[in-house]
Formats: C-alpha cells, structure tokens, sequence
C-alpha cells in the first residue's frame, strides 16, 4: 500500500505536499479517514481551485498535488469509498480540465496525464470508472491539443489512451460516444489513437494496436459499424501499405545478405522478420474480434494492395510496378499470411491465384522477367520435361484417365512449350522445387506444407493442387459411398482412386471468378482442376527429383521428405518406373559416399552420427508439421558469411560433410521402408562392437577406459619416447602411444610421462584423438612427425554448443598441429606405422559393424554381382538349378518315406 501522508500547512513557504509529522497518516492518526477526508482531501482540491494559472513559478506545487490526488484515489477505492465520494462531491475531474487550460507548462500536462493513467488503471469500482468517463471529460483531455514535440508527454499521451481502452465494455464505451439517432457518429479515442499507428517509435505502435484491439473486442454493433465506415476504413488500407514496407525493407536486407554477407545481417533480419509477423499476428488478433466487415476489408487490401500485385508477381520477376521483393522473401510472406492470417475467402483466394498463368499478373511494359528464375518451361525430374503433362495435356486429360507407369496419360497427347508468360505459380513452385537452388527448393517447400497445413483451405483445392494426403481423399471418397453417393463409393474400390472425379470445383471455381470480378486477374485455365492426379503426379515428381539432387542442403531434403511422407499411401502405387529408379540410383550413390567416410576424417563418429540421425529423421518425417518454421528460410541466409571464413581442409568441415552424407542416407533409407508399407525401427540395422581382444595395443598397455583421463597409469610396452614443446622453449619428454579402444572404434594418441617407481609404466599426461591425425614424417628432418590433432567431437552435435560454434566458425576454425621429435629415423617410423596400424584397426571394426548390418550386406552382394562377368553368372545359375534338383529330391524322398 502506498505511503500517503498527512499535509497541514506550515507558512507562506509550504509546499501542499510537506507534512509537518514525518510519519503515515494511517499509522498514527486517530481516527485516519476522517483526518484525511476533512484535512488533506479537503486541503488538495482547495489549493487547486485557488490556482488561476499555472506558469514555472507554481508547476511544482501542483505536479505534487496532482500526484498525491491520485494516490488518495487509488487508496480510497480500494479501501473506503467515502474518498472517491468526497472527489465526485467536488468535481476533481473539472478542476483537471481547468488545470489543463491555465497550464502553460509541458510539465503539468504530463503530471495531468501519468495521473489519469494511473487513476484508470488502479481504479476497480465501475462508480469510479462511470464517474472517471462522463461529463465528455475524458473526451476533452483526447481532443486537446497537446505540444507532442516533446517525447515524453507523447508517451504519456498513448499510455493515457491505452488506459481507457482498457476499461471498456459494453455499458463504458457508451459514455465516450457521441450518437445521432443510434448511429455513433464520432468516437475520440479510436479517432485520435490510429493518429498514431504508424509511428517510428515501436512502443507506440503497440499501445495503439492493443488499443484497437480493445475497441473491436468490445462487441457493441453501432461501434463496428462505426470503424467501418468511411472514412475509418483507410486505417486497414494504410495498414496494409505499412506492411508493403516492411515487406520491401525485409526484400532490401534480403538481397543486400546475399550480394554482401556481415556478421550482423542475422542480427537485421531477425528483427525484421520479427516485425514483419507482429504485423501479421496484429491482423490475426483484429480477424478474431468476429467483425464480418473488418474480414472483408482485411481480406480484400491484402489482396489487392500486397499478393496480387506484389508477391505473386515477385516469384518470378525482378521489379513489379516499381517496387521490388525478391522470390525469396516472396516465398516466405507467402507462407506467414496463410500461416498467421487464418480467413477462409484470403487462404482460398489465395491458393487459387497460384493456378494462374503470370501473364495474368504482370504486364510486359512494366515488369522485366527474369530468366534465371522463370524458364522457358517447367521441368521435373533430372531437367526433363514432365512427361507429356503441360497446359494441354491437362485440358485433354479427364476425370476418368490415369497415368500410366511412366507418368503420361493414357491417352495420346501433345507436348506443348509455353513460354514464361504462360507459366502458372504452381508450377514456378514445383520448378524452384526440382531445379532451383537451397534457399528457392525449402522456400517453395514451406509453401506446399503452408497450404497443407492451413485448415481454412478446402480439401478440394488442396486436391485440385494435387496435395491433398492419401488418407483424407480416402476419407472424403468413404463420406461419399456411405451417404449413397455413387461416385464415391466407385472411387473408394477403384484400383485408380488417387483423386476426385469432379471437374472444376465450385470452390476453386467460385475463387477464380471472384478474382476475375472483384481484382479483374482474369484465369481462363481450361482445366485448373480438371486432372488432379495429373498434378499429383507432378509434385511427386518434383518431390523425388529434389530428394535426387546432390546441391541441396539435407534439412531441405528432410522437408521434402517430410512432404512426401505425409502425400503418400503406404505403398508404392504412386511411383512409376522412373521414380523407383531414381530413388534407387540417388540411395545407392549415397551409401557409397558413406561407405568412404570410413576412411575419412572422423570414423569414430560414423556410427554415433547414424544412430543419433536416425531417431531425428524418424521424428521430423512423422511429426504431424514440419520441423522448422517458414522464417528459417530467412535466418539462414546470414550463414554464407561464417561459410566464407571455413577452411576448406580442417575436420570440422569434414564433421560437416558426414553429418550432412548421413542425413542424406537415413532420409532416403527411411523413406524406402516406409514406402514399401513398413514400420520404421526405432534403432538402425547397426551390427554390434565386437569383443575386446587380448592382445590389442590397449590390453596390453592395462587400458580399459573408452577415454584414457589424464593421470591414468599406463604400461609403456610399445611406447616410444619423444620430445614436444607445448610452449615455446619448453620441450617435454613424453613416452608416445597410439591406441585403440576396447570397443574399437574410437582410438587415441597418448603422451605419457615415465614412472620413477614403476619400470616400464608412466602417466598419461596428455590425450588427442587418433582418427584424422593424418600423420607425416617430415622431408627435411626425418625424425620429426607431424600430425594433425581434431577436437574429440564435433561441437554442433551438442544443442547447447551451436550458438557458441556458429560464432567460432565466423572468424575461422583451424585444427591443432603436433611435430615430435624422436630419437632417430627409425623411432619416428616406428611410431607413424604404429598410428596407421591403429587408424587400419579403428576403419576395420568400423567397417565390420558397417558390412554386417542389413546396409552393409547388401552393399557388399551388389558389389559382387557388379564384378560378375557373363561366365560367373552362368555358373551361378548352374549352381542354383542343382542345388534346387536336390532339394526337390530330398522332399519327395520324404513325402514316400
């Protein structure tokens, strides 16, 4: 409770604010409300209405009694309402309105307004509130004219108006009304708040937001007509304008990250993806207040003043009107408002737009198109053209062909070349997808998962755009078969039920007439739907042709697989020949990447990677949403600046390319099972360590430890002695040793001091990893060894260290470098033969737990068969017929036993 004291006045001096006893009025008075009311109370508003002006000489005495009003206020609303009595008895708010017109200092009109603020927000009783709001005494501190040069008494001025708003309802907001005959013809607060929308200064441009917010939320009809009426109506308008600039600054530091990439390009895109999705989340909140004509308004200004003629466009052009968004910030707005924006007319309008040709958007005096974007024509699939299916392919394909095995339609028709201008959004998606580059495939991606996820979108659009998963088709063709419905029910059994026998739908129908109507886009598509297995087989084919690539980046590929899982049956009836093929081929080239790795840098690893990547690509490709939000394809873009500062050589880059080389293969594996209709194991096919064996490098040095710790007591068998300085000038004498594990597959490099005590035993003083030590005598002097020395693990494994690497990778990671000196020529051969032995052992176990997995097995028969000439394989087949023969034999032999 806050400390309101007693005032008497002690002379001419005085200020009303200084009581003569240095102590709370409600701790030592008598009787303390009474004292108060009669004393202080009455003392306060006597001084105020003695003032006739208000100038430097007296601003003080009345910032403090201004001050100490609304602490008597607060207090007596929650305690006693005899004080907030005493003030409506003498009229406390006209004295504030009067103090306001005789004031000629800023600093009374910001005392006057912090006082409201905190007297509206701390008063609970609805007397006070009804007192506080009528006599148009509030409407009159809205309306006054206040000096807002200075920034203080602007924020005082919108935390004042926020205040009120936030005590509307449906009986207060009637007392800031003016009517005529039921019709609200002015409304002060709403009017002078969206003043202030726009502003520069971001604390501003909230409180206005939650202001209307509480407006619209009230729910009083006569208000909701009166917000929507003109010219209110230009804020929404406006409102859209201010998010085109967002929109083209995020395009600008878009484009700028990509030509000049700097530490701090992260850093500006965060904040103006973040500002961009609060304006977003802003329409979401205004949609949710349930007011149909603000819907309208909404839906109608985004279309008009942003998809239609920017974003859409922007896809696959440079410059739009003069205005200027680059694809991918296209692609990622795209995704916010469907993803944010949740009205059914906007998602399905907007989904709608994407089977038109660009001709139907961009004209050719004003938009320059962009060839490196937009080609001639669509193609899926390693760069070939997509199997007959093109413009005219889907006029003459009806509801009732199929496609056969290689994807063309049953029927014979004519491949057709269009130009650019002819391309349809749709299909510039599904080229980004096959042929585009990382940032251009995941942001066309996001797209179709954006689409797939909005529930807003009819399922027939999503059909239509040939998206619509397996299980809801079968769904909807159930519905229709229960219901009597003989279509339906012919579909459900039908071997060719992948998509509805309609023809243009009427909601896809009623979307694009309302764009010819309402936006003049006229989309004279002869068959936007009239195939959707046609344009399903084109999105899978653009799917596998991405999951083929070898330049797309393996969270990219996991997002398409991801969208693969969710489109297909479990079955392989929506491949063809070409499909199965490339999917094999792409798994095949994949494996034997993996395979090389054994060898490589970080084999020690390989088989943590694989089980850890494992359960990842299992929980990303059956989660029900994709694994990141569509702004990652924003923030990632800063990454091209620590990718500059990577040395090509070091093992962190080659940590980065096994992870990326397993990710890749799990993805494809899983996808292989899951197609072929089978659960997908918890754990992978990992064969496992073998025992340790008696007479290994590390049994006989009395190691049992996965990780030799510093000061662990090793037998210096093999070692040999050498010199290292590990600080200029101070070289050391170690024992060295190379080992493996007991489990085999990681290894270590050991510098060991020599025991006193002990003969032929030492402490391990100094540990780094075997694998990717790459050792080398040095030509000049042959008794020195060279070698590289790795971190133990990659540091991006570990969630909690990948901030702190993504920083370290910007200035340049590098590996450690050690040359020891041995005694003599051969003790430093000695010693590199002993680490290439140890690195052999270490691929050997990792090969062997690799080749007798499933994986492995199967690598290693295809390999063979791969060897065979035409004389192998005919013995083979001779073997195979006798070895059946006398099989047969012996089960005849048994059945007349």
């Amino acid at each position: 409770m806050n400390k309101i004291w007693c005032a008497q006045k002690q002379g001419p001096g005085a200020s009303v604010f200084d009581p003569p006893l240095n102590v709370p009025y409600y701790t030592n008075l008598p009787n303390p409300h009474r004292l108060l009311l009669a004393g202080t109370s009455g003392h306060l508003t006597d001084q105020l209405t003695k003032i006739q002006i208000v100038n430097d000489t007296n601003k003080d005495l009345v910032v403090e009694a201004l001050r100490s009003i609304a602490e008597i206020l607060t207090y007596g609303d929650q305690h006693d309402p005899s004080f907030f009595e005493f003030f409506m008895e003498k009229q406390v708010m006209g004295e504030f309105v009067r103090i306001l017109r005789v004031s000629k200092t800023v600093t009374v009109s910001v005392q006057l307004l912090q006082t409201m603020s905190i007297m509206i927000q701390n008063l609970t009783s609805e007397q006070a509130i009804y007192y506080l709001f009528s006599n148009e005494y509030v409407n009159y501190l809205i309306t006054y004219t206040f000096d807002f040069q200075h920034e203080e008494l602007l924020s005082y001025y919108i935390s004042f108006l926020r205040a009120v708003s936030g005590k509307l309802n449906k009986h207060t907001i009637s007392l800031l009304l003016k009517t005529e005959n039921d019709v609200v013809v002015s409304f002060p607060l709403y009017v002078q708040g969206i003043q202030f929308a726009f502003h520069e200064e971001n604390m501003i441009r909230t409180a206005v937001r939650a202001l209307t917010l509480n407006v619209y939320h009230v729910g009083d009809e006569s208000v909701n007509d009166y917000v929507v009426s003109q010219p209110h109506t230009e804020y929404f308008s406006k409102l859209v304008s201010f998010f085109q600039r967002q929109c083209m600054d995020l395009s600008a530091m878009v484009l700028n990250t990509l030509k000049s990439p700097s530490p701090e390009s992260g850093g500006k895109l965060f904040s103006a993806v973040d500002g961009i999705e609060d304006t977003l989340y802003y329409f979401s909140d205004v949609i949710s207040a349930g007011i149909p004509d603000i819907e309208r308004l909404v839906t109608d200004h985004i279309l008009q003043h942003l998809t239609l003629p920017l974003l859409l466009p922007s896809l696959c052009s440079e410059a739009v009107n003069d205005l200027s968004v680059d694809p991918v910030t296209s692609l990622y707005l795209i995704c916010c408002i469907l993803r944010i924006v949740k009205i059914k007319d906007l998602a399905n309008i907007t989904a709608a737009t994407l089977f038109c040709p660009v001709k139907a958007f961009i004209s050719s005096s004003l938009v320059k198109p962009n060839s490196s974007l937009a080609p001639e024509r669509p193609r899926f699939g390693n760069g070939h053209p997509d199997n007959g299916v093109a413009e005219e392919a889907d006029q003459q394909c009806s509801s009732t062909e199929v496609l056969n095995e290689d994807g063309d339609c049953n029927e014979n028709t004519t491949k057709t070349t269009f130009n650019n201008s002819h391309i349809t959004f749709r299909e510039t998606l599904l080229q980004y997808i096959s042929e585009g580059d990382d940032v251009q495939a995941q942001g066309s991606l996001f797209v179709l998962a954006t689409l797939l996820q909005t529930k807003e979108l009819e399922e027939s659009v999503l059909d239509a755009f040939g998206i619509l998963p397996q299980r809801k088709q079968h769904k909807k063709l159930l519905l229709q078969s229960l219901v009597g419905e003989d279509s339906g029910e012919e579909q459900l059994f039908s071997p060719q039920n992948g998509s509805m026998r309609d023809g243009l739908t009427s909601e896809l129908d009623w979307c694009l007439r309302k764009l010819e109507e309402q936006f003049g886009v006229c989309c004279s598509l002869h068959g936007a739907a009239m195939c959707p297995r046609v344009h399903r087989h084109q999105v899978v084919d653009a799917l596998v042709s991405l999951l083929c690539r070898e330049n797309i980046s393996a969270e990219t590929l996991w997002d398409g697989g991801w969208l693969l899982r969710q489109l297909l049956p479990y079955s392989e009836a929506e491949f063809n020949r070409k499909h199965l093929k490339m999917l094999n081929d792409s798994y095949e080239k994949c494996k034997d990447a993996l395979t090389q790795e054994i060898k490589g840098t970080w084999p020690d690893l390989l088989i943590r990677v694989l089980l850890d990547e494992w359960k990842k690509c299992k929980k990303v490709i059956e989660a029900p949403s994709p694994q990141k939000e569509p702004k990652s394809v924003i923030l990632q873009l800063d990454r091209s600046a620590c990718n500059e500062n990577t040395v090509s050589e070091s093992s962190f880059t080659a940590g980065e390319k096994l992870c990326e080389v397993v990710k890749v293969f799990v993805l494809l594996h899983q996808l292989k099972i899951f197609s072929l209709g089978r659960p997908l194991p918890e754990q992978p096919p990992i064969h496992p360590p073998a025992d340790r064996s008696e007479t290994s490098r590390a049994t006989t040095a009395g190691l049992d430890l996965t990780v030799p710790k510093p000061g662990t007591e090793v037998k210096l068998v093999d070692a040999v002695p050498c010199r290292i300085a590990f600080e200029r000038g101070k070289e050391r004498n170690f024992s060295f040793l190379a080992l493996s594990s007991s489990s085999g597959v990681s290894g270590w490099i050991v510098l060991a001091e020599e025991s006193l005590l002990k003969p032929d035993h030492g402490t391990v003083r100094v540990t780094a990893p075997l694998a990717g030590c790459n050792p080398r005598i040095d030509e000049k002097h042959p008794k020195w060894l060279h070698l590289r020395i790795r971190p133990s693990t990659l540091p991006f494994l570990d969630p909690t260290k990948r901030g702190v690497y993504e920083k370290l990778k910007s200035k340049g990671l590098v590996d450690g470098r050690w040359t020891l000196a041995f005694r003599d020529d051969d003790s430093c051969s000695s010693a590199c033969s002993m680490v290439l032995h140890e690195i052999d052992l270490q691929c050997r176990e990792v090969e062997r737990r690799w080749e007798k997995s499933s994986w492995g097995r199967k690598l290693i028969v295809q390999k063979r068969r791969a060897a065979l000439n035409e004389i192998d394989r005919f013995k083979i087949m001779l073997a195979k017929i006798q070895e059946l023969a006398k099989l047969k034999k012996e089960i005849t032999a048994l059945m007349f036993f």
